[in-house]
Protein backbone atom coordinates (compact mmCIF):
# COMPACT_ATOMS: atom_id res chain seq x y z
CA UNK A 1 0.00 0.00 0.00
CA UNK A 2 1.36 3.07 -1.21
CA UNK A 3 -0.13 5.87 1.55
CA UNK A 4 -0.45 9.70 0.39
CA UNK A 5 1.86 12.16 1.79
CA UNK A 6 -0.90 14.45 3.20
CA UNK A 7 -2.53 11.36 4.61
CA UNK A 8 0.15 9.62 6.27
CA UNK A 9 0.61 10.62 10.25
CA UNK A 10 4.81 12.52 11.38
CA UNK A 11 6.62 11.59 14.20
CA UNK A 12 9.67 13.66 15.45
CA UNK A 13 11.54 11.64 17.77
CA UNK A 14 13.85 14.21 20.00
CA UNK A 15 16.63 13.37 22.09
CA UNK A 16 19.65 16.15 23.21
CA UNK A 17 21.95 14.62 21.11
CA UNK A 18 20.28 12.76 18.28
CA UNK A 19 23.05 9.89 18.40
CA UNK A 20 21.21 7.29 20.22
CA UNK A 21 17.25 6.94 21.67
CA UNK A 22 15.85 8.78 18.79
CA UNK A 23 18.06 7.74 15.80
CA UNK A 24 17.28 4.19 17.41
CA UNK A 25 13.25 5.01 17.57
CA UNK A 26 13.23 6.86 14.11
CA UNK A 27 15.20 3.64 12.72
CA UNK A 28 12.38 0.95 13.87
CA UNK A 29 9.55 3.27 13.00
CA UNK A 30 11.06 3.85 9.60
CA UNK A 31 11.72 -0.14 9.39
CA UNK A 32 8.25 -1.35 10.31
CA UNK A 33 6.12 0.82 9.07
CA UNK A 34 7.65 1.96 5.65
CA UNK A 35 5.54 4.62 3.83
CA UNK A 36 3.32 4.47 5.74
CA UNK A 37 4.66 7.05 8.43
CA UNK A 38 6.99 9.95 7.64
CA UNK A 39 9.54 9.70 10.39
CA UNK A 40 11.79 12.60 11.76
CA UNK A 41 15.04 12.70 14.76
CA UNK A 42 16.59 15.46 15.88
CA UNK A 43 18.89 16.67 18.94
CA UNK A 44 18.26 19.94 20.93
CA UNK A 45 22.09 19.93 21.02
CA UNK A 46 23.39 17.20 18.19
CA UNK A 47 26.23 15.13 18.53
CA UNK A 48 29.06 14.43 15.92
CA UNK A 49 28.21 11.36 14.81
CA UNK A 50 25.73 8.45 16.06
CA UNK A 51 26.95 6.26 19.22
CA UNK A 52 28.79 3.36 17.55
CA UNK A 53 26.88 1.06 20.05
CA UNK A 54 23.56 2.17 19.05
CA UNK A 55 24.49 1.05 15.94
CA UNK A 56 26.02 -1.59 16.67
CA UNK A 57 22.96 -2.77 19.00
CA UNK A 58 20.63 -1.72 15.61
CA UNK A 59 22.65 -4.13 13.02
CA UNK A 60 22.36 -6.99 15.35
CA UNK A 61 18.51 -6.78 15.10
CA UNK A 62 19.09 -6.08 11.54
CA UNK A 63 18.48 -2.68 10.90
CA UNK A 64 21.27 -0.39 9.78
CA UNK A 65 22.04 3.39 10.69
CA UNK A 66 25.53 2.99 9.68
CA UNK A 67 24.68 6.33 7.53
CA UNK A 68 22.61 8.06 10.04
CA UNK A 69 24.01 11.74 11.15
CA UNK A 70 22.37 13.83 13.84
CA UNK A 71 20.46 16.41 13.15
CA UNK A 72 19.40 19.78 14.85
CA UNK A 73 15.96 19.77 16.18
CA UNK A 74 14.31 22.97 14.26
CA UNK A 75 10.84 24.72 14.90
CA UNK A 76 10.13 23.50 11.69
CA UNK A 77 10.55 20.06 12.27
CA UNK A 78 8.17 20.15 15.06
CA UNK A 79 5.46 22.09 13.40
CA UNK A 80 5.47 19.30 10.43
CA UNK A 81 5.28 16.42 12.80
CA UNK A 82 2.14 15.22 14.17
CA UNK A 83 3.56 13.34 16.91
CA UNK A 84 6.34 14.58 19.27
CA UNK A 85 7.97 11.95 21.51
CA UNK A 86 10.41 13.28 23.38
CA UNK A 87 13.50 11.22 25.38
CA UNK A 88 15.33 13.23 27.97
CA UNK A 89 15.39 16.61 26.39
CA UNK A 90 13.85 18.10 28.94
CA UNK A 91 12.58 22.13 28.52
CA UNK A 92 14.99 22.37 25.51
CA UNK A 93 12.02 20.93 23.22
CA UNK A 94 10.00 23.33 21.75
CA UNK A 95 6.00 22.95 22.38
CA UNK A 96 3.40 24.47 20.10
CA UNK A 97 -0.58 23.48 20.78
CA UNK A 98 -2.31 21.40 18.00
CA UNK A 99 0.33 18.74 18.31
CA UNK A 100 0.55 15.37 20.61
CA UNK A 101 3.76 15.29 22.53
CA UNK A 102 4.79 11.65 24.71
CA UNK A 103 7.95 11.55 26.98
CA UNK A 104 9.32 8.45 26.72
CA UNK A 105 11.69 7.78 29.81
CA UNK A 106 14.70 5.57 28.66
CA UNK A 107 18.25 5.67 30.08
CA UNK A 108 20.98 7.55 28.04
CA UNK A 109 22.82 5.13 26.13
CA UNK A 110 25.75 7.54 25.48
CA UNK A 111 29.15 6.39 26.96
CA UNK A 112 27.31 2.88 27.25
CA UNK A 113 28.85 -0.27 25.45
CA UNK A 114 26.81 -2.47 23.08
CA UNK A 115 25.61 -4.49 26.24
CA UNK A 116 24.24 -1.66 28.14
CA UNK A 117 22.30 -0.23 24.64
CA UNK A 118 20.57 -3.80 24.38
CA UNK A 119 17.71 -3.29 26.64
CA UNK A 120 17.05 0.47 25.43
CA UNK A 121 16.91 -0.64 22.00
CA UNK A 122 14.58 -3.68 22.80
CA UNK A 123 12.07 -0.95 25.14
CA UNK A 124 12.51 1.33 22.18
CA UNK A 125 11.48 -1.19 19.57
CA UNK A 126 8.17 -2.21 22.05
CA UNK A 127 7.33 1.35 22.65
CA UNK A 128 7.71 1.97 18.12
CA UNK A 129 5.65 -1.10 17.79
CA UNK A 130 2.60 0.24 20.15
CA UNK A 131 3.09 3.44 18.85
CA UNK A 132 2.43 2.21 15.31
CA UNK A 133 -0.55 0.00 15.95
CA UNK A 134 -2.17 3.21 17.09
CA UNK A 135 -1.26 6.17 14.64
CA UNK A 136 -0.79 3.48 11.27
CA UNK A 137 -2.32 0.17 12.16
CA UNK A 138 -0.96 -2.65 9.05
CA UNK A 139 -4.42 -3.01 7.18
Amino acid sequence: MNTPAAERPSVLFVCVHNAGRSQMAAAFLTHLAGDRVQVRSAGSAPADTVNPAVVRAMSEVGVDISAEVPKVLTVEAVQASDVVITMGCGDTCSVFPGKRYLDWELPDPAGQGVEAVRPIRDEIEKRVRGLLDEIAPAE
